[in-house]
């Protein structure tokens, strides 16, 4: 299964960076970008790839523990940026960074402790992907503009384990298929 940690909007914040994301793609160069859908709009914590099944229990586990150890946090969509060259673009979060920062870090040590070969450890920079592009694209418009974006703010309650269906039609622009396998309440949400 190919699975990662992540945290989900609520629908009323979903709707607002809808509205955002419908502006966006009127800038100059959003043309150029392929936007990415509401399904897809997630903070992945981390990003475990394919996971043998039998591993799965384990990392469930560590999971559980990891989401109660962490108390629930007040989060909203703030700001944006770019990474490579304009190939991604993405919105960012205000709210408790360190407490995103540790439950991201938490999920991490979830996979390893589980046996999932996780790779090189990066520090974790929180953004929720909204666009794509497989060549480099001015996006300095659409930064700019997400500078003064910011969404009504949530608790954030709960960690999931996501599970992403790649696209196998071969039609372009067919975006993954995301399905939630468990969810855990936060320490405090709990």
């Amino acid at each position: 299964m190919r699975l990662f940690a992540a945290l989900l909007l609520p629908e009323d914040v979903s709707r607002e960076l809808a509205a955002e994301v419908d502006r966006l793609k009127r800038l100059p160069g959003a043309d150029a970008l392929r936007w990415t859908g509401r399904p897809g709009w997630h903070f992945t914590l981390a990003f475990y790839g394919e996971v043998d099944d039998g591993l799965v229990e384990g990392l469930s586990d560590r999971l559980a523990r990891a989401a109660h150890r962490t108390a629930a946090f007040p989060l909203a969509l703030h700001g944006g940026g770019q990474f490579g060259h304009g190939r991604a673009l993405w919105v960012g979060a205000e709210g408790e960074p360190d407490v995103l920062r540790l439950l991201a870090d938490r999920a991490e040590a979830a996979g390893r402790k589980a046996g999932v070969a996780m790779g090189e450890h990066r520090r974790y920079k929180a953004h929720l992907t909204v666009a794509r592009s497989r060549n480099a694209v001015d996006v300095r418009p659409c930064v700019e503009a997400l500078g003064a974006f910011r969404s009504d703010g949530w608790t954030v309650g709960e960690l999931v384990l996501v599970r992403s269906h790649l696209p196998r039609s071969g039609v372009r622009g067919e975006e993954p298929r995301y399905e939630a396998v468990a969810r855990w309440p936060l320490g405090a949400a709990g």
